[in-house]
């Protein structure tokens, strides 16, 4: 039973995902004359609001991935999940092979640098800007492959059953 509230609730989840997907990708359509960012000043209001969007799409997708799928994931795949750290949860994840430890912290880190600045000192973390940019991209390989494992998982089950 609890396996089927987890395949729906995780189908839903990588609905969500792919939205927020599609809103990165126009972001960066949008950007993509002007990357590497050299000054945010540069930016048009159109690209402004374009990475701003980003900035917020991809910390939804991570809220989304870290806080939702890792634990709904594992759960569906038959890791015991309760009662266990964060940590826990991302060593099993990175067990799976979808990602490592060290790069997750890296994503969040810079998203909560990123999340934090304020506009006074934007032309500061320009450098941080291009890095956000840069692994907006890692994010999405790591959805599509708890995704792409999920289903691996669901199709075994179905022919199983």
């Amino acid at each position: 039973m609890r396996q089927g509230i987890n395949e729906k609730r995780l189908v839903a989840y990588f609905i969500e995902a792919k939205k927020h997907i599609a809103l990165i990708d126009e972001s960066l359509e949008v950007l993509e004359q002007k990357i590497p960012i050299k000054e945010y000043e540069a930016l048009n209001q159109l690209e402004r609001f374009a990475l701003n969007a980003l900035i917020f799409r991809f910390s939804k997708l991570q809220d989304l991935i870290g806080v939702k799928i890792f634990r709904t994931y594992l759960d569906f795949s038959g890791f015991e999940i309760r009662e266990k750290s964060f940590f826990d949860i991302l060593r099993e994840i990175e067990k799976e092979n979808i990602i490592d430890i060290d790069s997750w912290s890296e994503l969040r880190e810079l998203r909560n640098k990123i999340a934090h600045e304020y506009p006074e000192e934007i032309d500061e973390i320009v450098e941080s800007i291009n890095l956000f940019i840069e692994k907006s991209s890692e994010l999405v390989v790591v959805s599509n492959r708890l995704e792409k494992k999920f289903n691996e998982i669901k199709k075994a089950r179905d022919r199983d059953n």
